[in-house]
């Protein structure tokens, strides 16, 4: 008797355990779909923890059957549907009458996804400064993913800062790029403060004698220069214009000399404080891109042989200050300071500004290049070296795929910072208490830009949740043909920078829209394969030097404001005498390097061709300045 009231114990909790799971089970059913939906545009739901059901599932969206699926071990997912109607939808998973799951959704108009970049982009024409720009982008991007609602106003308001704008802090590469850039903009703070940015200058331009002379030194030292282009405008601008007003060289040259040496070298080369801000757009734009393998860093590398605006800026400066020739207005500014005859608009005012309290060399110490040249070498050398260290494979691009990027330049960095650092210190030129302040005052530098960058990260974040790439490539992916795309993407690029005066601000909104616009259409020519990635790493060049190009030309850009406070130069005598030089080389690098790289011809020869053009237009159109006073 006792045993079988054993056996009978024993199969009602076996009953009873398994009537438990299921509801417990049930319970625990978990599903996976956008948190808005867009109309017209396609998503999937995914439903998780249904391995112990054996019936097919069914999925109604207002009672009416969309799909049904045979469950598997780990997920099933309900692909490709399309919702034509806006409004609140009622979603069901049922197994025969029961439901397993249900949930509501909003469906809103699809064109709503690309209103935050938009608003962005127009509230920086209009307010001119990006940061407010991107913040209420931001919030309209949250309300959008609300529902519109008006509850969903205030909510999205909240949820901008304390979920969108937290979310891009707690992301360890974000930090990681964050710290990087601080760093390096206080290591730069140390060099400058301790004279060796001087130093640089004194050895370059001790033989500098004549106008042609003079103008070479300053083109080369913007060149010396590269890591980051405020420190390039203020050192290279600030230190120039007592050897500019000496050899009687107008100081609208030399904003044209500083301004196109400063973003155009920043931009493209591979240690800079620009890298780790387009290492970190590109990074976040690739997110989810079936089949691409490479790294956002090599994605970067490769992207540098298209972007010929830079490139040919710097060599058409180079150019003009070997042949001493001049076009548009600076042929008439420059005869006049020939003869001394320029007239320096406020020039008081310019001295004051353009010296800045926060950045400056210290007094009565003496300039030593060394002082600079060891911690910028440390901080080249080792970065080469942590990036060889951390990646793995026979090939370069292997290990540069592979490598740990971030965390080579957070060290190159701390170990280039300790170098100035102990460089000043040990010479008895700073005291840590100097040294800390110059690091400090240099990181300052970097706030604003990294406030941007934050701020598009959120952006970006934004824009995903909203499905602002599906919704443009299901748009536009068959719309826009394939080879014209990097043009396209650059004259947008152009028109944004021009009229928002931010650089940094339109590369971050527009990255995470084009690269997967790109993806797709590469994919709907012919697949996204490695025969067509030059359209890939064209595209990502244009972004940056479109940005880069329109921002040379903006009178309300922040590098062309820094640029005639720091040449002791009248901003609009800047933005009209450099407006020549920025048009020719920028229309050669879209006509001449952009659209024939597009169609497969080879990089390397477009900058031959792109190169000889600009010779002889300088040779048409240029005057000599020497020869005519």
């Amino acid at each position: 008797m006792r045993t079988r009231y054993k056996s009978n114990t024993v199969v009602f909790l076996v009953i009873y355990l398994s009537i438990s799971c299921q509801f417990i089970f049930a319970g625990k059913i978990q599903y996976d779909s956008p948190k808005i939906i867009l109309s017209h545009v396609q998503f999937n739901i995914g439903v998780d923890s249904l391995s112990t059901l054996s019936k097919p599932i069914h999925l109604y969206i207002d009672n009416e059957l969309i799909d049904t699926k045979n469950p598997s071990k780990h997920q099933i997912v309900f692909k490709d549907i399309v919702l034509d109607k806006i409004g609140t939808k009622s979603f069901k998973i049922k197994q025969a009458n029961e439901t397993l799951l249900s949930f509501t959704k909003t469906v809103i108009p699809g064109w709503i996804s690309i209103l935050p970049p938009l608003i962005a982009i127009t509230l920086a024409f209009i307010l001119r400064t990006v940061v407010p720009a991107l913040f209420v982008a931001i919030w309209f991007g949250a309300w959008a993913t609300n529902g519109l609602s008006l509850g969903g106003l205030f909510t999205g308001l909240l949820e901008s800062f304390h979920v969108y704008i937290l979310n891009t802090f707690i992301d360890r590469d974000h930090a990681a790029i964050t710290l990087f850039t601080l760093m390096l903009g206080g290591m730069v703070g140390i060099v400058y403060r301790n004279g060796g940015m001087h130093g640089i200058i004194y050895h370059l331009i001790k033989r500098a004698n004549t106008p042609k002379k003079g103008q070479i030194a300053v083109w080369l030292f913007g060149l010396v220069i590269f890591f980051d282009d405020y420190s390039n405008t203020l050192i290279v601008g600030n230190t120039s214009r007592m050897l500019c007003d000496k050899l009687r060289i107008s100081r609208q040259k030399l904003a044209y000399l500083v301004d196109s040496t400063s973003a155009p070298v920043s931009t493209i080369a591979v240690i800079t404080t620009w890298i780790g801000f387009q290492v970190g757009i590109i990074a976040d734009s690739i997110k989810g891109l079936p089949g691409l393998n490479e790294s956002a860093y090599l994605l970067f590398l490769h992207s540098i042989p298209y972007s010929f605006y830079p490139f040919l800026a710097i060599f058409l400066v180079g150019l003009v200050v070997t042949t001493g020739r001049d076009i548009g207005p600076m042929v008439d500014v420059e005869l006049n300071a020939r003869k001394g005859q320029e007239n320096i608009k406020l020039e008081q005012d310019q001295e004051r500004s353009s010296t800045s309290e926060d950045l400056q060399v210290k007094m009565d110490i003496p300039y030593r290049a060394i002082n600079a040249v060891l911690p910028i070498s440390i901080l080249v050398i080792s970065m080469v070296a942590f990036i060889f260290a951390t990646g793995e494979g026979n090939t370069i691009k292997d290990i540069l795929g592979s490598a740990d990027t971030f965390a080579a330049l957070m060290h190159s960095t701390l170990l280039s910072t300790i170098m100035a650092t102990g460089l000043s210190v040990g010479q008895r030129i700073l005291s840590i208490n100097e040294v800390f302040e110059a690091w400090y005052n240099g990181l300052k530098f970097m706030v604003m830009g990294m406030l941007v960058l934050i701020m598009a990260w959120a952006l970006a974040d934004i824009s995903a949740v909203l499905q602002t790439a599906d919704y443009i490539v299901a748009a536009l992916g068959d719309a826009i043909p394939m080879n014209i795309l990097p043009a396209v993407v650059f004259l947008i690029a152009a028109i944004t920078a021009f009229g928002s005066g931010s650089s940094w601000g339109v590369m971050a909104i527009l990255m995470p829209l084009v690269i997967p616009l790109c993806w797709a259409i590469m994919e709907n020519n012919g697949g996204a394969n490695p025969e067509n990635y030059h359209i890939l790493y064209s595209t990502i060049a244009c972004v940056l030097t479109g940005a880069v190009w329109a921002d040379h030309c903006s009178p309300i850009s922040d590098t062309t404001i820094l640029t005639s406070m720091a040449s002791g130069c009248e901003l609009m005598d800047h933005v009209y005498t450099q407006l020549p030089y920025a048009a020719a080389a920028g229309v050669t690098a879209l006509l001449c390097g952009t659209i024939p790289a597009a169609f497969g011809l080879p990089w390397w020869l477009l900058f031959g061709i792109s190169a000889a053009v600009l010779v002889l237009f300088i040779y048409k159109y240029g005057v000599s300045i020497d020869q005519e006073k």
